[in-house]
C-alpha cells in the first residue's frame, strides 16, 4: 500500500512538471522596436494607452528622447505590421507607416509633428 501511494504521488509530480514546463513554453514573447513621430510625455501616455488595448500586446513602453517604442507581443497574436497600424492609428508615424489622418488631427497641438518642424514647439 505505501508503495502504491508513493508511485502514485510521484506521478502525479512528473505530469505536474510536464504541464508547467509546457505552459511556460506556449508563453513565448516577441519584442519589435518602432520609429515614432511623438514629441512628449502626452505622447507616450496616448501610444501606450492605445496599444495597451490591443491583442497579444503584454507591455509598450515608449523613450520620448529617441522616439522609440518598445512593444513585448505574443506572436501567436499578432504582427509588428498590425502594431506599426495599431500605433499609426494612435495618431503617430510608425517607422515607415505614417500616422492616420484622422487620429492625427485629433491629437494635442503640442503633439502634432508640423508644429515641431515648423518652429512653433
Amino acid at each position: 500500500m505505501k508503495n502504491l501511494r508513493t508511485v502514485f504521488l510521484s506521478s502525479i509530480i512528473i505530469i505536474l512538471v510536464l504541464f508547467t514546463k509546457s505552459a511556460i513554453a506556449q508563453n513565448v514573447s516577441a519584442v519589435i522596436k518602432i520609429k515614432t513621430s511623438a514629441i512628449c510625455g502626452m505622447c507616450k501616455k496616448t501610444i501606450e494607452k492605445h496599444l495597451a488595448n490591443e491583442k497579444g500586446i503584454s507591455k509598450s513602453s515608449l523613450d520620448v528622447d529617441s522616439k522609440i517604442l518598445t512593444v513585448n507581443y505574443d506572436p501567436k497574436k499578432t504582427t509588428p505590421e498590425k502594431i506599426r497600424l495599431a500605433v499609426s492609428k494612435s495618431g503617430y508615424d510608425a517607422d515607415d507607416i505614417k500616422a492616420d489622418t484622422n487620429a492625427y488631427e485629433k491629437l494635442a497641438e503640442c503633439c502634432k509633428k508640423d508644429n515641431v518642424e515648423k518652429g512653433k514647439k
